[in-house]
C-alpha cells in the first residue's frame, strides 16, 4: 500500500481543497471526489444524511481516490478508509481572499456547480448563508479541530501532511509529478519533507 493511495484534503472552506485535490488526482493517476457535490442536491438543498453517507461509502469502498471536504458526518466513513490526509493549513488572510475571488467569479460567470446550483449576488453577500459570513465564522474553530484531531489521533494509521502556504501546495505537486510517482515507497514523505521545517509534517 501506498501512503497516497487514498486521500483526504481537508482546510478552510475557500482554502483551496478541490482545485488541489483534482491536480493531485492527476499527478497520481486517481478519481477525485468534492465531498460538496455528493452533499448538495438541486437548489442548494442538503441531500438526506442516509444518502450523504452511502455515496460517501461508495467512493470510500474503492482501492485508490482523492476526496477533498471537511464533512465531520461522513468522517467515520472516509477516514478509516484513507491513507493520508493532506492539511491546507494556510492563513486567514489567504482563504479570504480566495473566497471573495472565487465567489465573485461564480457569480460574473454564472458558474455552474454541483447538481446545477449557482452561486447568486444575493445568496453570497445578502444572506447569513453567505460564504463569506461562513468563513469568517468557521476559519479558527476549523482550524483548532483539526489541530485537535492530529493531536487525538484517533485515526493511527493516517499520514498527515500540512502545507501552511500555497506556495507549499504547489511545490508538493510539482516535486510528485516530478518524482513520477513510484508504485513503491512513500512520497508523500519525500515531498512533505522537501517542504522545509515547520510546513509540513
Amino acid at each position: 500500500m501506498n501512503a497516497l493511495d487514498r486521500v483526504v484534503v481537508i482546510g478552510s472552506s475557500c482554502a483551496g481543497k478541490t482545485t488541489f485535490a483534482a491536480r493531485l488526482a492527476h499527478v497520481l493517476g486517481q478519481p477525485t471526489t468534492d465531498l460538496d457535490e455528493l452533499f448538495w442536491a438541486p437548489h442548494w438543498q442538503a441531500k438526506p444524511l442516509d444518502e450523504f453517507r452511502r455515496l460517501t461509502e461508495q467512493v470510500a469502498s474503492s482501492e485508490r481516490w482523492v476526496v477533498s471536504g471537511n464533512y465531520g458526518d461522513v468522517r467515520p466513513v472516509l477516514w478509516p478508509r484513507a491513507t493520508a490526509v493532506i492539511w491546507l493549513n494556510f492563513d486567514f488572510p489567504v482563504v479570504l481572499w480566495r473566497a471573495v475571488k472565487r465567489t465573485v467569479r461564480r457569480i460574473a460567470t454564472r458558474e455552474t456547480l454541483w447538481h446545477g446550483n449557482r452561486e447568486s449576488f444575493r445568496r453570497s453577500f445578502l444572506s447569513r448563508e453567505s460564504i463569506l459570513v461562513w468563513v469568517m465564522s468557521t476559519f479558527h474553530k476549523r482550524r483548532r479541530q483539526f489541530e485537535a484531531l492530529r493531536a487525538s489521533n484517533p485515526y493511527p494509521h493516517l499520514s498527515w501532511v500540512e502545507l501552511n502556504r500555497p506556495a507549499d501546495a504547489e511545490r508538493f505537486v510539482r516535486l510528485l509529478d516530478e518524482a513520477s510517482y513510484p508504485p513503491v515507497g512513500h512520497p508523500a514523505d519525500n515531498a512533505a519533507a522537501a517542504i522545509g521545517p515547520n510546513r509540513a509534517d
